[in-house]
């Protein structure tokens, strides 16, 4: 769907470390683009990018899951990229917010990504996966359903995790089961009983579950390279 649209990054501009992160924004044809990068002291060749749903700015599911994956990811080699869209309720923009911060992060030197989305977020990064050869592992908490099919076109090259809640009112759990329906292997589905849309119930499960997955994967295609 993002090929309806065409985006192009002019430049990039790096902030100030806050915390544990550099804020950048990434000048484009379409607006800036604002990311928050958890940098690898030493550098890697290894990214994940992370990104929200309809409500936009920097949320996160499962208890600041993605701030928690800045800490922990960098520990293990991999940066960590948040990406807050310029427009968080059209599919095609925010697909293409990802995929430039994919070119941004390739001209970095990385060469495999993890894509992590929450809600209306996972339909993005399921896009966004099957648009670049650059991303081998995609993981989605509670996919709205729309814009998920291209699931079916990311195996064997990319894996994909599905994690949904079982009492999710605003999106319901047959949509991560639908998107796992159409994907091909390597793939995995959790649904979380009793946990709803932002997976808190489940919190600490979901964070270890989505970092072991993201390390796991991301080692064995640099394995496999």
């Amino acid at each position: 769907m993002a090929g309806k649209l065409e985006l192009q990054v002019t430049g990039f501009e790096v902030g100030h470390l806050q915390h544990d992160y550099h804020p950048i924004t990434l000048e484009s044809s379409r607006g800036p683009i604002q990311t928050r990068l958890y940098p690898v002291p030493e550098g890697s060749d290894r990214a994940v990018i992370t990104v929200g749903g309809v409500g936009g700015g920097w949320d996160t599911p499962a208890r600041d899951l993605y701030p928690h994956l800045g800490m922990t990811l960098p520990e293990a080699g991999i940066a960590l990229c948040r990406v807050r869209f310029r427009h968080p309720t059209v599919l095609e923009e925010a697909i293409l917010d990802v995929l430039a911060t994919l070119a941004f992060l390739e001209a970095e030197g990385v060469t495999q990504v993890g894509l992590v989305g929450h809600s209306f977020g996972g339909a993005v990064v399921i896009q966004a996966a099957a648009a670049s050869p650059l991303v081998r592992t995609v993981v989605t908490l509670a996919t709205q359903g729309y814009g998920a099919d291209p699931a079916s076109e990311l195996g064997p090259r990319c894996s994909l995790l599905l994690l949904h809640g079982t009492a999710d009112r605003v999106l319901s759990p047959a949509c991560s089961q639908h998107a796992f329906a159409v994907a091909r292997e390597p793939k995995e589905i959790s649904l979380y009983e009793g946990a709803g849309h932002g997976l808190e119930e489940v919190a600490e499960e979901v964070r270890q579950r989505v970092f072991d997955w993201l390390v796991t994967r991301l080692s064995e295609q640099r394995a496999a390279d």
